[in-house]
């Protein structure tokens, strides 16, 4: 507690400033700073709501990091481990990589028979530009002595692939994997915006819609919760399997 008190003491005034600033002083303008009682009866009043597009969001986001985080996966590994492989996908990567995913929102209208497949199709491309950049860079990055030591021990290419240079480089692709994850929310809450009958992007949209911004901020703070929960997850994932660089990183 003597540790957590300061944070608390801050969180507290916090609520309280904002409470004197809207509801007691009005001064800020109505309803774009609706005061904290409102947005707390938002949570009260759409709670079944709420629950419904964080369960279609966490869909949504789960398909579509999946996909890009393998396809990032294959991708890297082929660029880090193979020149040919890396002469085919690096001008690919130079050209599509640095277009932010929700440009391809047009494209991906029209490419794809439903919006939640151009949502999974953008959220994946979100995700696969990071993790194929720190894939291939941690791939080739291995120190020879690895591939040494295992040739000398029997270790064919596959070997040398799966049980030396991937695992090696898990430290860059667990970069790769929340620079992806940031993306992925950044697309997610754009792409749910343009279509979809559920999530908290449309929620947002459609709580904007009526002017009810006190259920905006009660989405966004589903939202934080939500992506930090997802990060701690990632991070003791991180620690599980790297348990030699365990709180290096900490989140």
């Amino acid at each position: 507690m003597s540790y957590k008190v300061p944070l608390l003491a801050v969180l507290f005034s916090f609520f309280g400033i904002w409470d004197l600033v809207t509801l007691k002083l009005k001064l800020l303008p109505l309803p774009y700073f609706p005061g904290p009682d409102k947005v707390l009866y938002a949570f009260v009043q759409d709670w079944p709501l709420l629950l419904k597009c964080t369960a279609y969001s966490l869909r949504l986001l789960f398909a579509g990091y999946a996909i890009g985080a393998l396809l990032g996966l294959v991708t890297g590994t082929l660029m880090g481990w193979s020149q040919r492989w890396n002469y085919w996908i690096g001008p690919l990567l130079k050209i599509i990589g640095p277009i932010p995913a929700t440009a391809w929102i047009p494209i991906a209208l029209v490419a794809f028979p439903t919006s939640f497949l151009a949502s999974v199709f953008l959220i994946a491309l979100a995700v696969w530009f990071p993790v194929t950049v720190m894939t291939s860079s941690g791939i080739a990055n291995v120190r020879n002595a690895f591939f040494e030591v295992a040739k000398t021990l029997g270790g064919n290419q596959k070997y040398l692939i799966f049980k030396v240079a991937v695992p090696a480089s898990m430290p860059m692709i667990f970069v790769g994997l929340f620079m992806g994850m940031g993306t992925s929310f950044l697309t997610l809450i754009v792409a749910e915006m343009l279509g979809v009958k559920a999530g908290l992007g449309w929620y947002i949209n459609w709580a904007q819609g009526w002017a009810e911004y006190a259920k905006v901020y009660t989405s966004l703070i589903v939202i934080a919760v939500m992506f930090s929960s997802i990060i701690s997850l990632l991070f003791k994932t991180r620690d599980r399997l790297l348990i030699w660089q365990k709180g290096l990183i900490k989140w």
